[in-house]
C-alpha cells in the first residue's frame, strides 16, 4: 500500500491541489471502506499519516446530504450512512453501528453496543467488546483486545496529526482511555482505568517503585502500563505508570496478575 495504484496518486494530486471534485472524494472513501486504503501505515517500522486521505474525509462531509437512516427498530439521521459489507466479521446483535468509509478486517469481533467511525480500521481476529468507541482515523492492529468500555479517541483534525495507533496484540482493560494520537505498540498490556494521552506523562519504574524512564506520546512494545500518581506540590496528579514488560507468548491477562502481585 505504500506505493500507491496510479488511479489513487491522481486522486491524492487532486486533493493536494484542491481540485477533487464529489465523485473523486466519494471514491477515497470508498477505497477506505473496502481497506484499499488507510489514514496512516507503517514504513520502514514508522508509522507515516495519509494527510490527503484524511483531507478527504473532512470535505466527504461538506459534499454528502443528511438523510434518513432506517435500520429497524433504529432511525437514524446523518450525513454518512452505515457500513453495508461487513464480509466475514462477528457482529453481535443488541445495538452496533459502523460508519461508510472504516475499514475492519476479516474474523472481528464486535459485541453491542459499541461503535466504529468513519477512517478507522480494525485488523484482523481483533475484539471490540460491549460500549467500546473506536474514533475516527484510530488504526487498530490484529488481535488486539478491547475490553468492555474502552474509549479509543479519534484524530481527524488537523490532517496531519497521528491518529490513535494500537499495534498487533495490544490489550486494553476495561475502562481504559486512549486518546490524542498516542501510539500503543505491539504486545502492550494497559490495565483497566488508565487514561493514556499524547501529552501524558508515563513513568517506568523498577520492582522497588524507583523511577528509571519517563515516556510521552508511546507505549514500548511489551510495556506493562497500570494507573499511578505523582505528588506535585499539595496535588496529586494521574500518572500511568509501566511496571514491567510482557513475555511474547504470555498471556496478557496472566502477565498483568503477575506482575500486580509482584510489584
Amino acid at each position: 500500500m505504500s506505493v500507491l495504484p496510479k488511479k489513487f496518486d491522481q486522486f491524492k494530486s487532486a486533493i493536494e491541489t484542491g481540485n477533487a471534485d464529489t465523485a473523486i472524494i466519494t471514491n477515497i472513501i470508498e477505497a477506505l471502506d473496502e481497506g484499499k486504503l488507510r489514514v496512516a501505515e507503517k514504513k520502514q517500522g514508522k508509522w507515516v499519516v495519509n494527510e490527503w486521505i484524511k483531507e478527504a474525509i473532512v470535505r466527504y462531509f461538506g459534499v454528502t446530504h443528511m438523510e434518513s437512516i432506517d435500520c429497524l427498530p433504529f432511525h437514524f439521521r446523518d450525513k454518512i450512512p452505515l457500513k453495508e459489507d461487513i464480509g466475514q466479521l462477528r457482529i453481535v446483535p443488541g445495538g452496533n453501528s459502523i460508519r461508510f468509509g472504516a475499514h475492519l478486517e476479516p474474523q472481528v469481533v464486535m459485541m453491542p453496543p459499541s461503535f466504529v467511525n468513519i477512517g478507522a480500521r480494525v485488523g484482523r481476529g481483533s475484539m471490540i467488546d460491549s460500549n467500546v468507541l473506536v474514533g475516527s482515523c484510530a488504526q487498530i492492529g490484529s488481535d488486539v483486545h478491547l475490553s468492555a468500555g474502552v474509549q479509543i479517541g479519534g484524530v481527524l483534525e488537523p490532517a496531519n496529526a497521528r491518529p490513535v495507533i494500537l499495534e498487533d496484540r495490544v490489550f486494553a482493560g476495561a475502562g481504559a482511555i486512549i486518546v490524542e494520537g498516542i501510539l500503543i505498540r505491539a504486545s502492550a498490556i494497559i490495565a483497566p482505568g488508565v487514561v493514556l494521552s499524547a501529552g501524558t506523562r508515563i513513568l517506568e519504574v523498577d520492582a522497588q517503585g524507583k523511577i528509571t524512564r519517563t515516556h510521552q506520546g508511546e507505549i514500548p512494545s511489551g510495556a506493562i502500563v497500570v494507573p499511578g500518581a505523582r505528588m506535585r506540590g499539595e496535588v496529586m496528579l494521574q500518572t500511568p505508570v509501566i511496571i514491567g514488560y510482557r513475555e511474547e507468548k504470555t498471556d496478557a491477562k496472566v502477565a498483568l496478575s503477575q506482575f500486580l502481585r509482584q510489584f
